[in-house]
């Protein structure tokens, strides 16, 4: 399984094609480059993904990167984390106005006997 290596602390302006050119001149071995992007604007969020090549020595990649200067930033480089699996529709998280003051209750809401006497 190829390794996966985060880089963190880019800069927004830091292109795929410098990015891939940081690997290239380096002599990184490297299967696939993916900077991450806001979905909504397309703009850099500051972070990528590199998965080295079978035959790259992981080690060796995040001693050379980490550190280096690109784009006016030191970059931050280790080995990815596995993501975690997230389950949709459970009831951790946030969303909605639930409770927060909306006539079907919780905080705030209820009928006016429920709130006490009133000051006026």
């Amino acid at each position: 399984m190829p390794t996966k290596l985060f880089i963190g602390n880019l800069s927004f302006k830091v292109s795929d094609a410098e990015l891939n050119e940081l690997f290239v001149t380096l002599n990184i071995p490297v299967a696939n480059i993916t900077l991450m992007r806001d979905v909504e604007t397309g703009r850099s969020r500051g972070f990528a993904f590199a998965e080295l090549a079978p035959e790259a020595n992981a080690e060796a990649a995040i001693k050379e990167l980490n550190g280096k200067m690109l784009g006016g930033r030191a970059l931050t480089v280790n080995e990815a984390r596995p993501q975690k699996k997230r389950e949709f529709g459970s009831r951790e998280g946030g969303g909605g106005r639930r409770g927060f003051g909306d006539r079907r209750g919780g905080p705030g809401g209820g009928s006016k006997r429920d709130r006490g006497p009133s000051l006026y």
